[in-house]
């Protein structure tokens, strides 16, 4: 059996004003006429049944899930108490998913990246599904870099393990590694043998517990407790006292960068982590001039600005290199090297209890 984990309970801080505690990105229509998230599920279902996708929340977004997905049974929402990062989200829904069947694949992806060949896309899952199918290798989509990025991690795979299944390329990982710098970043794509961590991951239930057994005690430590109270009128009481003493821990330093027995499907889809506004122009055409314009604006002399109108009219003359985003109640306007320093802005206006 298949089933896929949508890991969904992100506050998409990067892209505000456009998203906010209470409506983040995954939940908007940003790139298209559905939101976020509603394009994750189309594109899961073309491998597995709705009733197979799992969501990891946490229970401020369960309500805006079941609008958004009527049709996932309510039982397929699995609330996190709590942030804990993504090895106990994962572990968490190991749990559920283990229920149905212990050695079930589970297609983990987050909720809000842009892929746009869906075809390819999902001929990579298939085949890291059949590598996952493998005995215990635990399996992860690397994207073919297009540029020196310096905000994603990079898988170093070994060439000499290359295998072509249904046409996609398999390598054996040898190590993953942080963000690099930009002359690192060049290096990376130099070499050849460095893909972008998409953070998409392919396992069967039973080997990414044992995984954790091995690697993450702690944290399987309370997925067992967890495990013993499941449908208890206890449960979301034990579920909050073990997640309130778990370290917040990435399922990449937890167990990915330690595993020997990993394995990366070669994706080349035409994805993106859509991780700031920036992104935007990635996605979208340009203009003569470079600029991205969506809405209600009105430019003169404008070069390489990305300006996000909606109702009321925006102007602008005269500018560069800018990101201008108009909501109903706030208007950002910040330089485009400096759109990494939100959360700076984001801290001060949590302090003042303001527009976040």
């Amino acid at each position: 059996m298949i089933t896929g984990i949508i890991m969904a309970g992100g506050r998409g801080e990067r892209f505000w004003p456009k998203s906010r505690m209470k409506m983040p990105k995954q939940f908007l229509n940003l790139f298209g006429e559905k939101t976020m998230i509603q394009q994750t599920v189309d594109r899961l279902t073309k491998i597995m049944p709705l009733e197979n996708i799992f969501v990891v929340t946490n229970i401020d977004f369960v309500e805006l899930v079941s609008q958004q997905i009527p049709n996932l049974p309510r039982e397929n929402i699995l609330i996190e108490p709590m942030s804990k990062n993504t090895a106990a989200c994962i572990g968490i829904a190991a749990l559920r998913t283990e229920k149905i069947d212990r050695d079930s694949i589970m297609v983990v992806v987050p909720s809000d990246h842009v892929i746009k060949d869906e075809k390819k896309y999902i001929e990579a899952l298939e085949t890291a599904i059949q590598e996952a199918e493998k005995g215990d290798n635990l399996v992860i989509i690397g994207i073919k870099p297009t540029r020196p990025e310096t905000g994603y991690g990079y898988i170093n795979f070994d060439e000499n393990t290359k295998k072509v299944v249904n046409k996609n390329c398999v390598y054996k990982v040898e190590r993953f590694v942080e963000k690099p710098d930009y002359s690192t970043a060049i290096k990376y794509i130099g070499s050849g043998n460095y893909l972008w961590n998409s953070g998409m991951f392919i396992w069967k239930t039973s080997s990414i517990l044992s995984a954790m057994k091995k690697y993450m005690p702690d944290l399987y430590n309370s997925l067992e407790r967890i495990r013993e109270h499941i449908d208890s009128d206890d449960m979301e009481k034990v579920l909050y006292e073990e997640y309130s003493q778990l370290e917040g821990i990435s399922i990449d330093y937890g167990i990915m960068e330690k595993a020997k027995n990993v394995y990366v499907v070669l994706g080349d889809f035409g994805w993106d982590d859509v991780g700031s506004w920036l992104a935007i122009e990635r996605i979208y055409q340009k203009d003569e001039y470079d600029n991205v314009i969506k809405g209600n604006v009105f430019k003169v002399d404008t070069r390489n600005c990305i300006i996000m109108g909606e109702n009321r009219l925006v102007a602008v003359v005269g500018v560069e290199n800018l990101v201008v985003v108009d909501t109903e109640d706030v208007v950002f306007v910040c330089a485009k090297d400096k759109v990494q320093n939100m959360k700076d802005i984001l801290s001060q206006l949590k302090e003042e209890g303001k527009y976040v």
